[in-house]
């Protein structure tokens, strides 16, 4: 009996004992003890005092232990083996761990966190403008390249129409490759001068069209409406008085039109829209040179065999054109300065005459036209602008100097004050041609080569291709080429430069060997030959991006009708039958900084000339 209690009791004391060792496994696997690490610490690397001389805790066997080991101490021994294992399993977040050849080191204390990567700065980097590329053409004719220089433009459906862009650039290509894409680190804020250059009409100004009145009340009007009269003009052209005027105080410019249109005596009140000219990238080229690929293109040699433009007259409404380079000698027939100051000659306006009329090195769609050259675009800041009442001032002038045909390769928005000189242009039998616009597949059309009356031309290049930059729409009446154009430069030097511009002043020298031919076409007539002439290109038929084709100047030439009598020389432009109205002598001038801000980009003031005479006529 004693032997079995014996026994019974050895049984229950290895029962405890199997129960504690199993606790003693549960405390290391809550405490995260892993085996790598409780080798370290059992091994001493990092043990504590508390172990054996090797650093290994002393674990009990089931057959060792004083024979009175009862359930008090099992108990105490297991909850010894878990504080003790758990404190381990705290401390096993050791920053070394050890590894077979190598030690890892982490960086930081037990408790730091991990270092975060620094932000990084977003910088905004305004590309600088490039500095012109000198060439040689095969024949040995140096020219420059300019550096694109473009503008973003609305683009948000017929905005240019409503009014919904005025916030926004309507920019012709001022160079050869389209708008340029938008940073990725750009965003809705923009500083001053950048929101300068976007707005599409003159801050501060606005015009209005009365019916012919006494200076007297124009100065009434302009008092009633708190407001300061620049400039009135009668133009014979609209059979209307139109005023320039400044508004008083930071009125917006949308508030003054509605309160000038609800006056009896106002027919019509608009913003001073800016106007840009359409191309500005810049390159030159037996008949012409040989780098002048355009001349095949169009047929021109064979052509000028029939007609060279002898006798007809060309405005060209444009900058300030370089009249003493060898390629313009002899052709321009009078010059006039619609904003009445100082410009130099410069790129676009003598490359736009040179296309026409050039005839030394090169050779221009029509070498015997004369121009009227017609400065209505001053540059600022790099950029050469116009506004609405300098626009409708040149297209007066052009008709009153016996202009039969106007070119015009700049762009803007829908306005009403151009149209009607337009249209008034146009029932005097005046031709009228202008540049689609650079401003990209997705902008809406821009005037005033939207307008139904003018030819609207678009720009392809040696591989008939259309130009990137080139505008699309129903308005497209015809294509010529505008990449890469050898053309005369100012300080007689030569350029080669891309855009509607150019292929619009081509087509403007094509009108004028049709004209040459017949004298009588009416604009209309003009426009048919011009486009059912045309070499097609792309889908067969019309279509937005080429109009009715490529010109071909020899075909347009051959079908004007066999008995046409040639025009008669007209070398001087008939007298001018503008009347200007001088504003009151109270009334100050407007100046770029009275009219905006230092930042917003103006074009030279508004002729104030009363007498309206061409100082700078030759």
């Amino acid at each position: 009996m004693e032997h079995s209690a014996m026994r019974q009791r050895m049984t229950g004391i290895t029962k405890w004992r199997t129960a504690l060792l199993a606790l003693t496994s549960l405390c290391w696997i809550a405490c995260d003890a892993s085996p790598a690490h409780a080798q370290g610490y059992m091994q001493g690397s990092r043990g504590s005092s508390g172990f054996g001389t090797q650093g290994r805790a002393p674990m009990p066997s089931p057959g060792g232990g004083p024979r009175g080991m009862g359930l008090g101490s099992g108990l105490g021994l297991g909850l010894g083996y878990g504080l003790m294992l758990g404190a381990i399993g705290t401390r096993s977040r050791a920053p070394y761990v050890e590894a077979p050849y190598r030690a890892i080191e982490r960086d930081g204390g037990v408790n730091s966190r991990p270092l975060r990567p620094r932000p990084r700065k977003t910088v905004i980097r305004e590309e600088k403008p490039r500095k012109p590329v000198i060439g040689v053409t095969a024949s040995g004719i140096s020219y420059i390249r300019y550096a694109p220089n473009t503008f973003p433009v609305c683009t948000g459906g017929n905005g240019a129409m409503s009014g919904d862009c005025n916030g926004r650039p309507f920019v012709a290509d001022l160079g050869g490759n389209g708008p340029p894409a938008q940073s990725q680190n750009s965003g809705p804020r923009r500083n001053a001068s950048q929101a300068a250059v976007t707005r599409n009409y003159l801050p501060g100004e606005i015009v209005a069209e009365t019916a012919a009145m006494p200076d007297a009340q124009l100065t009434a009007l302009a008092r009633r409406h708190r407001l300061q009269r620049v400039f009135s003009q009668n133009f014979l052209l609209t059979g209307s008085t139109v005023s320039l005027f400044r508004i008083v105080g930071r009125r917006p410019v949308e508030d003054v039109q509605r309160e000038l249109r609800a006056d009896a005596a106002v027919r019509s009140a608009q913003p001073n829209f800016r106007y840009i000219l359409q191309d500005q990238k810049t390159a030159v080229a037996t008949e012409g040179d040989p780098a002048q690929y355009v001349l095949a293109k169009l047929r021109l040699p064979e052509a000028h065999g029939l007609a060279h433009g002898n006798g007809v007259i060309v405005a060209v409404i444009d900058s300030a054109i370089d009249a003493d380079h060898p390629e313009l000698a002899g052709s321009i027939a009078a010059s006039f300065d619609a904003l009445d100051s100082k410009g130099e000659p410069h790129v676009h306006g003598t490359g736009i005459a040179g296309a026409i009329v050039a005839h030394a090195r090169l050779m221009g769609s029509a070498p015997s036209a004369k121009i009227l050259a017609i400065r209505a675009f001053g540059v600022t800041e790099g950029t050469a602008e116009s506004a609405s009442f300098t626009i409708l001032k040149s297209l007066d002038y052009a008709a009153a100097h016996g202009a039969q045909i106007i070119n015009m390769s700049f762009a803007g928005p829908k306005d009403a004050l151009v149209s009607r000189g337009i249209a008034a242009a146009a029932a005097k039998s005046i031709v009228m041609v202008a540049a689609s616009g650079n401003a990209g597949p997705k902008s809406p059309p821009l005037h005033p080569a939207a307008d139904a009356q003018v030819i609207a031309v678009s720009a392809t290049d040696a591989d008939d291709r259309l130009f990137a930059a080139s505008n699309r729409g129903s308005h497209v009446a015809v294509a010529a080429p505008g990449v890469d154009i050898f053309l005369p430069a100012p300080n007689g030097k030569y350029q080669m430069t891309s855009g509607t511009s150019f292929s619009a002043a081509y087509i403007s020298g094509l009108a004028a060997l049709v004209l040459e031919r017949r004298p009588t076409l009416t604009p209309a007539e003009v426009r048919g030959i011009l486009t059912t002439s045309a070499r097609d290109l792309g889908v067969p038929g019309r279509d937005d991006l080429f109009g009715a084709g490529e010109a071909d100047a020899c075909r347009a030439v051959q079908a004007v009708p066999e008995n046409a009598v040639p025009t008669a020389d007209k070398t001087a432009p008939v007298t001018a039958v503008s009347d200007p109205v001088p504003a009151a002598s109270s009334a100050v001038p407007v100046t770029t900084s009275e009219a905006a801000p230092s930042s917003e980009p103006q074009p030279a003031p508004v002729s104030t000339n009363p007498s309206g005479t061409d100082s700078s006529a030759k």
